[in-house]
């Protein structure tokens, strides 16, 4: 029961930054989906970070894994947002942007993931 908590607790918390994060970056950002670009490679790093400090550090605690990583960044980050934006890409034929999207999207989450984890090696 505290894991479903600290789930819901953690995506509550995960939304509203997300929200605020992307409303206010996309008054200064004219691209919205750079927006969620952002926001999915912090995300990616962070879950990278949490997970390796996990394993370096031999933590299980539930806080770490419920709360922050499967409830508050999986709540951060959105693959549904990424996915309407690259469909409503296509459908204004910006082909070249979507593919483009697409590619940045998935290289630099996995290179953020990657460096967030590397990190932990260093300790």
């Amino acid at each position: 029961m505290l894991e479903i908590l600290l789930v819901a607790f953690g995506g509550a918390a995960g939304a509203v930054v997300r929200f605020a994060f992307s409303y206010f970056s996309k008054l200064y950002l004219y691209n919205y989906f750079f927006v969620t670009l952002c926001i999915n490679v912090i995300g990616s790093f962070f879950i990278g970070y949490l997970v390796s400090l996990g394993i370096a550090k031999n933590l299980s605690a539930s806080f770490i894994k419920y709360f922050l990583i499967i409830g508050f960044l999986g709540s951060f980050t959105t693959f549904s947002a990424f996915s309407f934006e690259v469909v409503e890409l296509f459908l204004l034929k910006k082909y070249y942007l979507s593919f483009l999207y697409i590619f940045l999207t998935i290289f630099l989450c996995i290179v953020a993931a990657y460096i967030g984890m590397y990190i932990n090696n260093f300790d």
